[in-house]
């Protein structure tokens, strides 16, 4: 039996709009500009920005960027924050942790780092050693990447139906542990730049069947968003280039 192939998985899920977004996601058109304060920019996707955004940031907070490199999301989180509270930025790769530290050190003023720490830590598993510690936790969690497995013959060579069940579990491991690393009353923002439903409500409306009155979720607006069962995603067919950005934003009961 042949296995299902790239186009057929997602167009399972998108019928007739898959042509379109697939187009969206093999053009250069992408709405870039970097966060404001930063020394040098960064730029990146509007709707990545404006997702990091949505995290609660209080003055004094303890917050955790839990799969943080290349660092694009941090660099917001720092230029939000101004030195104001601790941020721990997390990647268990050392080129990437390596990669966002200097994205870190050109781009934002020495005064919003003194309080921000970089970590090589399993996040699946990070729940288990720091609980109820987190004011606010940024899990924008690894996912399929389809716009760059769209660029890219070689990932798209190496793509199976597979992958996505591995990154599921992955993430659904994830975000149980940034749960219990979480204060109660504190906010988790559950990120991906993937279009496939598995890896986006379907993770969170799995937490919530599986964990009944630990978490609600809050309502969030983002530009170009379509509101979904959970969450809001952002898909370039229809954001003029943005995207895919998906988010949710929970907060612990």
């Amino acid at each position: 039996m042949a296995k299902m192939s790239f186009d057929d998985f997602y167009r399972a899920q998108y019928g007739e709009r898959w042509d379109s977004l697939k187009e969206a996601m093999l053009s250069d058109e992408e709405d870039k500009c970097s966060p404001e304060g930063l020394i040098s920019p960064y730029y990146m996707d509007r709707t990545s920005i404006e997702t990091a955004t949505l995290l609660p940031v209080k003055e004094g907070s303890l917050l955790l960027d839990m799969c943080a490199a290349p660092g694009g999301k941090t660099i917001v989180l720092l230029s939000r924050m101004k030195g104001n509270g601790s941020l721990v930025s997390n990647d268990r790769s050392m080129d990437r942790r390596e990669r966002m530290r200097r994205a870190v050190e050109m781009t934002v003023p020495e005064e919003w780092r003194e309080n921000h720490k970089i970590t090589g830590h399993d996040a699946s598993r990070w729940g288990l050693y720091e609980k109820e510690v987190y004011d606010s936790i940024l899990l924008d969690a690894p996912c399929s990447s389809e716009r760059h497995v769209l660029q890219s013959p070689e990932h798209m060579a190496q793509w199976s139906p597979s992958r996505p069940k591995r990154l599921q579990a992955l993430q659904y491991s994830m975000l149980t542990s940034a749960l219990l690393a979480l204060k109660k009353g504190g906010f988790l923002l559950y990120s991906t730049c993937s279009v496939n439903h598995g890896e986006d409500e379907e993770i969170i409306k799995r937490f919530m069947r599986k964990h009944p009155g630990e978490a609600e979720e809050i309502e969030i607006e983002l530009e170009y968003g379509e509101k979904l069962e959970y969450g809001t995603i952002v898909l370039p067919d229809k954001s003029k280039g943005r995207g895919p950005m998906y988010a949710s934003l929970l907060r612990k009961i």
